[in-house]
């Protein structure tokens, strides 16, 4: 049933700009981050205020800054959507949770989310450069960091309570939230709770395309084949997020503690085994089955019900002791333990009819993710009058454990100890950022041999040094210039280093490599801003030359990677078990395609403009803006890394007056022909949203906010580059809304 108001008041204007620094509200370029706390930072920063996420339309974390310079997502249906960053993507990129790298199992698959509660938080930050190294480890491509006063470092000075709903007519879903916050005798309290559950979400017709490979004499035909549904099956989302937090302030500083839990249940629109080989697709491989085979009956395939259900659990302390001395100044200091399950499922929906054949139908066993990890952190404040100066320690204990049917690697360890150095200085008229990281990283894991059963032991340690150097200075009143240079080392994941298995979610047999090498990446970019209050702009333009890249590469693509030096002989036992198990199945691995993690240089280039203006108008503001952002990514013998998403144009406009604001954004998303290895072209289409809001003040300090917001209201069939099932999983179509949020 649809939940929500029958009609819905589109406004529409002639004339569209649009930031591409933001779909959403970003408030700087430039701003003051909650990790560094001065206002003497001059990197690129880009922050997303927490009322912006509260107001929208809920969302994945990658959803919410979808729209931003640089930034896109890998979706894998609505519930994932994984960060990327200057098409960095992956372990490069780092999810932190108030400034501790959040601990889940999104790195081992597409199809697993980032398990962030995007409930009352107060910002979102995005941070590359000098800063971001205090931080965590390996970030090629940057940190997000979710902020919240779970744990406030601030008393709290009027009680406060917030209540929300909303309701989405694209999922029949709607969402629920309750939000405490006072000061009791003292302590800070504060309590969260969050309650979503969305539906299978809506498609436009022709949305979800299959490639049917077949052969006529010696020629090789592709046909494509449109299933017109009106809905994704399995894409359905619930989450539940609680929080609880206390601590005390004082002026000695602050310390508290807070538990965390949240549990989700989403759908998978797309299993590597539930339609054989549909990844052909995207890396042009063979299909030996027809079309009937590869997806068997649609009614059948309609009634299984593929979802993952997660549940984790944190508890964390925080603080902060002001010391005053003479050295250090203050002590920030941070402990968490988290526990992480995610459990991959099949089961029969509810009126799902026995056949005489059912003794046929597949078995599953459900695959268990798990992950605990204790993290103990402080960081030293040696700044003065004249530098801010920081010194970090960090100690991390990580253990990844995978049991069941797609156990695709070994129980594996995870132990890092680092050091990490900022600083900060003004030497009129430039400002300099510089920070440094020393790592020790120590990762263990077995990896078993698919022929004989033998297990081979691998205890990697491998120190990794990183660091990263701003310099800015004013050109004049309205302009900046600011120049950046990092080089910064990443270890391979346990995932690359230990992979070998079935992979589902992307279609493959994948096998990681203990030999791997660190990735190196130098980066390069130089930004300016401009702002005279009349007009406004941003330009940054980069370059970054990754040593050793990482990628995953199909054992039938054509060119030869670096890493495959060392694997010679490997290649030649591949091929001897490729022929001895070549009438049976490619590769021996049923319909998976087989896949190595190699390595070899890779050169990202790129830029981000965006330019505007703000007229007064009336009683409020009107803003007007147009940006755009181009990623361009080759490997050193010329070819394209795969899955990097296309240019993008922005346009939006957006007016603001006390207690009302309206935006209108259109995405501008051109066609993929640079595709990687194996890939296909993705057209393009124009994502047109809209949301207006309205403030109404009520009794004392009570307000109530009230939000209508539309997204993709011209229905576009909209498929995800970055996405490795771009053709099974679209974007979802045209979406209405309507959110409430009381504060009293």
């Amino acid at each position: 049933m649809n939940k929500f108001f029958n009609a819905f008041i589109v406004m529409t204007t002639s004339s569209m700009f649009s930031s591409a620094i933001i779909a959403q509200d970003v408030e700087e370029i430039v701003v003051t981050s909650a990790l560094i706390d001065t206002t003497q930072i001059t990197n690129p920063l880009y922050v997303i205020n927490g009322d912006e996420i509260v107001d929208d339309a809920t969302t994945s974390l990658g959803d919410a800054i979808d729209g931003l310079l640089g930034i896109s997502i890998a979706d894998y249906g609505s519930a994932v959507g994984q960060p990327i960053i200057r098409g960095m993507s992956g372990p490069r990129v780092k999810i932190l949770k108030n400034g501790m790298v959040n601990r889940d199992v999104s790195g081992l698959g597409a199809d697993h989310l980032n398990d962030v509660d995007l409930n009352d938080i107060q910002q979102i930050e995005i941070v590359k450069g000098p800063s971001s190294l205090l931080y965590a480890n390996g970030t090629i491509g940057g940190i997000i960091n979710v902020v919240d006063d779970c744990i406030a470092a601030m008393n709290f000075e009027i009680p406060e309570v917030k209540i929300g709903y909303e309701t989405q007519s694209v999922n029949d879903g709607s969402s629920e939230f309750v939000n405490l916050k006072r000061n009791i005798n003292g302590f800070n309290v504060n309590f969260g709770y969050k309650n979503t559950e969305f539906g299978n979400y809506d498609i436009p017709n022709g949305a979800i395309l299959h490639e049917e490979e077949h052969e006529e004499g010696h020629e090789e035909e592709h046909e494509e084949h449109e299933e017109n549904l009106g809905y994704l099956n399995n894409s359905d989302f619930a989450v539940e997020a609680t929080k609880f937090g206390i601590s005390k302030v004082g002026d000695w500083g602050y310390v508290g503690l807070s538990v965390d839990s949240l549990k989700s249940v989403y759908g998978i629109p797309f299993h590597g085994d539930e339609h054989g080989d549909e990844h052909g697709d995207e890396h042009g491989d063979d299909h030996d089955d027809d079309h009937g085979d590869e997806h068997g009956d649609e009614e059948e395939h309609e009634e299984e019900r593929i979802f993952s259900t997660t549940d984790s659990e944190s508890f964390t302390i925080k603080g902060s002791y002001n010391i005053n001395g003479n050295l250090v100044k203050k002590v920030d200091y941070t402990y968490r333990d988290t526990d992480y399950v995610l459990t991959e499922a099949h089961a029969e929906e509810e009126g799902h009819e026995e056949h005489e054949d059912e003794e046929e139908h597949e078995e599953h066993t459900p695959t268990n993710f798990l992950n605990s990890a204790t993290e103990y952190g402080a960081i030293f404040d040696l700044s003065n009058d004249s530098l801010t100066q920081k010194l970090s320690f960090n100690f991390v204990e990580e253990n990844t454990s995978i049991f069941g049917e797609e156990s695709f690697m070994n129980p594996a360890s995870n132990e890092v100890l680092t050091l990490g150095y900022f600083l900060g200085k003004d030497f009129d008229p430039f400002h300099l950022d510089f920070g440094m990281r020393i790592d020790q990283v120590d990762r263990s894991g077995t990896v078993t041999d698919e022929d004989h059963g033998d297990i081979d032991s691998y205890n990697i340690d491998e120190n990794t040094n990183s660091f990263a150097v701003s310099i800015g200075r004013d050109l004049t009143d309205s302009l900046d210039i600011n120049l950046g240079f990092s080089s910064v080392e990443r270890m391979p994941s346990v995932i690359e280093l230990f992979m070998n298995g079935p992979h589902l979610a992307t279609g493959r047999f994948e096998v990681g490599d203990p030999t791997l090498s660190s990735e190196t990446s130098n980066n390069f970019d130089i930004s300016f801003n401009f702002d005279n209050g009349d007009y406004f702009g941003y330009a940054s333009f980069y370059i970054n030359d990754v040593d050793n890249y990482i990628t995953l590469m199909d054992e039938d693509d054509d060119h030869e990677m670096h890493g495959d030096e060392h694997h010679e002989d490997e290649d030649e036992h591949h091929e001897d078990e490729d022929e001895h198990h070549e009438d049976e199945d490619d590769h021996g691995h049923g319909n998976l395609i087989h896949a190595n993690y190699v390595q070899e240089d890779a050169e990202f280039d790129g830029y981000e403009i965006e330019f505007g203006r703000t007229i007064d108008l009336g009683a409020g503001q009107l803003k007007l803006s147009f940006g755009r952002d181009v990623v361009n990514a080759k490997f050193a013998d010329g070819h394209n890394v795969p899955r990097i998403n296309p240019s993008r144009n922005v346009y939006s406009l957006s007016y603001e007056q006390e207690g009302l604001v309206y935006k209108l954004n259109l995405k501008d998303v051109a066609k993929q022909n640079d595709f990687g290895e194996g890939e296909s072209a993705t057209d393009a289409y124009q994502m047109l949203d809209t949301r207006v809001t309205k403030t109404f003040n009520l009794k004392g300090n009570s307000n109530l906010k009230v939000t209508l917001f539309g997204k993709n209201l011209l229905n576009e069939v909209a498929r995800n580059h970055a996405s490795f099932v771009k053709n099974e999983v679209p974007l979802p179509g045209r979406n209405y809304g309507i959110k409430f949020n009381l504060t009293y």
